[in-house]
């Protein structure tokens, strides 16, 4: 059985780079099927969850390579809906990412139910709001089967504001026709560095921070080279066990704006 073996009473001295933010590696990685133009992620932290999110891109087309260590190139020039291994899309809660851009580039998806660790309803509702609410028609048996013949543009209510949700609905609008609103919406650091991505793509996302998004559709978006940005409750953890031991560390590559409560609210 794996353990960890703690020697206390040691001050921890020295330099440390965080890794990328797992929780925005997978909505970019997902967001790369919005385009036909190479997009170069770099500081992908690989672990299971984004690996396994890889494979599921790769299952519908789209091409990776390995640029170097924790650089990876995504180039979905043909996409495909294809039959996706339910053992994969059951190992993490994040397949269900795969629903807005392919809904809103190819114009459908067959997804079997995503899987991920249980923690409270986790329930899938309130994407397939957001998305019927953009026009898509979804139906669910045994799979869940996503179609649309062309997003339009919508003010979106959500009933929670869940942080995958909000994910979907983004990558819904940019391609809608039209103006959107996204309300309710969650404005953690993982969502604003996917508005941020998307925008450096060529999409038109406003109120980013806020949890009331304005967005404009785009005709398409470009490729792009974007760098994730550090795992911020991984640095903080390097924080208070720097403290905690009256240690001196140095931690390269940190958003300092991630690390305030800043709260911003709009209507």
């Amino acid at each position: 059985m794996e353990k960890f073996i703690i020697e206390g009473r040691h001050s921890l001295n020295g330099e440390v780079v965080p890794s990328g933010n797992k929780n925005a590696a997978l909505p970019l990685i997902a967001a790369c099927l919005l385009t036909d133009e190479p997009i170069t992620l770099r500081n992908v932290p690989e672990i299971g969850d984004v690996i396994a999110m890889r494979a599921l891109l790769e299952s519908l087309g789209v091409s990776v390579s390995v640029l170097e260590p924790h650089t990876w190139r995504f180039h979905a020039k043909e996409v495909h809906p294809a039959d996706l291994d339910p053992d994969i899309t059951r190992k993490i809660r994040a397949s269900i990412l795969l629903a807005g851009p392919m809904t809103a580039r190819m114009g459908e998806l067959t997804l079997p139910p995503p899987g991920g660790d249980v923690i409270g309803r986790r329930r899938v509702d309130t994407h397939l709001l957001a998305l019927k609410k953009l026009g898509a028609t979804v139906n669910y048996d045994r799979n869940f089967h996503f179609q649309a013949g062309g997003l339009i543009g919508a003010d979106i209510l959500l009933d929670e504001a869940s942080v995958t949700a909000t994910e979907n609905a983004i990558m819904a609008c940019v391609l809608a026709h039209g103006q959107s609103i996204i309300r309710n919406a969650a404005s953690e650091p993982h969502v604003q560095e996917l508005c941020h991505f998307l925008n450096h793509l060529g999409a038109k996302i406003e109120n980013i921070g806020s949890n009331t998004l304005h967005i404009t559709g785009v005709e398409g978006l470009h490729g792009g080279d974007f760098t994730i940005g550090a795992d911020y409750l991984e640095v903080v953890s390097f924080i208070g066990a720097a403290a905690v031991t009256n240690g001196a560390i140095t931690i390269r590559t940190v958003s300092y704006t991630h690390l305030t409560l800043q709260t911003t609210y709009s209507v």
